[in-house]
């Protein structure tokens, strides 16, 4: 049973939500949440599989509340969704750099939602190629952006560099195989031991990596 949370200020996005995801045989809401003060004690208490987090709510915010779960260890097995009005939103990269797994948009699909929350729940990164790659070419594009390029990018090896540029370009495992001509076995535990080396959260923190490394430049 994958337990998920709920963090967002308006109850009728909370009730809609709970609504679709209780309706499932393998998913159940274990709390709700409408202010991030609120979501970081949630996720203490409920320990959550999978948390939807909106940005934007009174007080200390959905990215503020990200940022401190994902810094506790003992929270380290919650995997936060935020969630977000428009597409490009300039707080979505900061939320996933301070280690969200991914992003939907509020307007989102019941399916869509659902399929997002089982993807998070097994580890995968919710990154959609097409909106993903879009949101971090504008925003990593500024040149006010604060230098967060981890220290240890000099550790991976040529393949490892290899595998990180093509899925920050949105490719997945089996994609990054066929393009190197391995197996998708070997791109997984490449993937790994570059989010290893790297001490990346999970895929999207591996893919913004990559974008302020400079391993992959911005489209445009």
């Amino acid at each position: 049973m994958i337990r998920v949370a709920l963090a967002d200020d308006q109850p009728l996005v909370r009730a809609g939500f709970a609504m679709i995801l209780d309706a499932e045989d393998d998913l159940t809401v274990v709390g709700q949440a409408d202010d991030g003060a609120a979501a970081v004690a949630l996720a203490a208490s409920a320990r959550p599989d999978v948390m939807l987090m909106d940005i934007r709510m009174p007080g200390l915010d959905g990215l503020a509340a990200t940022r401190r779960i994902c810094r506790d260890p003992a929270l380290a097995g919650v995997r936060i969704i935020v969630l977000t009005t428009f597409e490009l939103d300039e707080y979505v990269f900061e939320a996933l750099h301070a280690g969200a797994s991914g992003f939907l948009v509020k307007h989102t699909q019941p399916t869509e939602l659902l399929r997002a929350v089982r993807e998070v729940a097994r580890g995968e990164a919710l990154l959609s190629p097409s909106v993903t790659r879009r949101l971090i070419a504008e925003f990593t594009s500024r040149p006010a952006r604060p230098a967060l390029v981890p220290p240890t990018m000099a550790a991976l090896t040529e393949r490892e560099r290899e595998v990180v540029a093509l899925a920050a370009q949105g490719l997945t495992n089996e994609e990054i195989a066929a393009e190197l001509v391995v197996s998708p076995a070997t791109a997984r535990t490449h993937v790994s031991r570059a989010m290893v080396k790297l001490r990346a959260r999970d895929r999207a923190q591996l893919v913004v990596f990559a974008y302020q490394s400079g391993l992959v430049q911005p489209a445009g």
